[in-house]
């Protein structure tokens, strides 16, 4: 099989890990320990030296550092959430710039590559979709790349770096073309695992639609939460397009392999997918903020115009009760004056006394009927 066979073979096999990589346990300490005194072996979750493509496995950090040597080795130590003590230790004997180190412990750093004279320092920001909570989990991994060595320092559970490490085992043809190759298949896992979270995302914004339409009181906050989670994953990828130009600007300078350039390339035209997914799902969120917003005004209006539609007919109730109550008023009213006791009143002694008064009440009640009713009150 040709080389460029192999590496098309590697590619298509790529991506098919877990997302998670479980820290081995911490192994109890031998009689070397006593020798290496402050050694930083807690934090070291892998150690190994590649030699032509093989992998040794050095009993100790101080053996990997001869064997680099000695055996003109690619070194490769993986630290999981280390003391500053632990980097310290391995930045002194590679000689890792300082301001590095710094920005190495005290992590929360943007995605980002640096180059301090031969070596390279990358920070890099994997994410994973946590589907039993619905949330999106943005990592961060710290990558030194020098002339003959890596050294990872993961700050979260993501990306799977044994799977990689496998992975790379697996085609030593790979791995002879120094630690480059190993920074893109570092580069390449991150970006795969982006897929699930697009994926997620996806399912979300679905729900989210379906939310908005049916009146649900909750998908405000839920937009929003979705929103700062979009715009947290898009900070961990948008940056990584400065990480492959300035790659890129060393390709002719360190010589990388031109099979190497194409697989990162690969990887660039990857994360550019990504970024323009991030960007639609930004626009769909906005969009459907402001759909949320009309319908939750729509829904306030059609209350509104209920109510209105209420006290109208309130109103009309009230003017129809209040003129009977005008009209029955009026026969009262005469009813009460002539039946007032007092011996000097006109009409008392009249023959036509009692028919004036019921006329009088019939007249003063069908004026005013007609009154009420050319008001529309009746």
């Amino acid at each position: 099989m040709s080389w460029q066979d192999r590496i098309a073979s590697w590619s298509r096999h790529r991506g098919r890990t877990d997302q998670s990589e479980p820290r081995p346990a911490e192994p109890e300490p031998g009689p070397e320990a006593a020798i290496r005194g402050s050694e930083p072996r807690r934090a070291v979750v892998d150690n190994a030296v590649y030699c032509d493509g093989e992998r040794l496995e050095p009993e100790s950090l101080q053996q990997t550092y001869a064997l680099i040597r000695e055996r003109k080795g690619l070194g490769w130590i993986g630290l999981y959430r280390p003391e500053p003590e632990d980097v310290e230790a391995i930045a002194e004997a590679f000689g890792l710039h300082p301001l590095a180190v710094e920005d190495a412990l005290h992590a929360h750093q943007r995605p980002k590559l640096e180059r301090y004279g031969d070596t390279l320092f990358v920070v890099l920001h994997p994410a994973r979709y946590v589907d039993s909570e619905e949330v999106v989990e943005v990592g961060e991994l710290h990558l030194f790349i020098g002339p003959d060595f890596v050294v990872s320092i993961r700050h979260s559970e993501t990306p799977d770096l044994r799977a990689v490490r496998s992975r790379m085992e697996e085609h030593p043809e790979l791995l002879r073309l120094g630690p480059e190759a190993v920074l893109y298949a570092i580069l390449d896992q991150i970006v795969d695992g982006y897929a699930p979270v697009l994926r997620g995302v996806a399912v979300d914004i679905d729900q989210i639609e379906t939310q908005v339409f049916s009146g649900d009181a909750e998908v405000s906050r839920r937009i929003f939460q979705l929103s700062r989670e979009v715009i947290e994953f898009r900070h961990a990828v948008e940056p990584l397009g400065d990480v492959f130009d300035l790659l890129r600007s060393g390709f002719t300078k360190y010589q990388v392999d031109i099979e190497l350039q194409r697989l990162l390339r690969d990887v660039e035209d990857h994360t550019v997918r990504v970024t323009e997914r991030i960007d639609s799902f930004r626009e769909l969120l906005d969009n459907m903020f402001s759909a949320n917003a009309t319908v939750v005004a729509q829904r306030q209006n059609e209350e509104m115009r209920r109510m209105t539609e209420t006290s109208l007919a309130q109103n009309e109730e009230i003017k129809k009760i209040s003129s009977w109550a005008a009209i029955l008023f009026a026969p009262t009213l005469v009813g009460t004056v002539y039946g007032m006791n007092f011996d000097h009143m006109p009409e008392l002694h009249w023959l036509f006394g009692y028919p004036f008064a019921l006329v009088l009440m019939g007249m003063v009640s069908v004026t005013l009927y007609f009154v009420f009713k050319a008001k529309d009150w009746l």
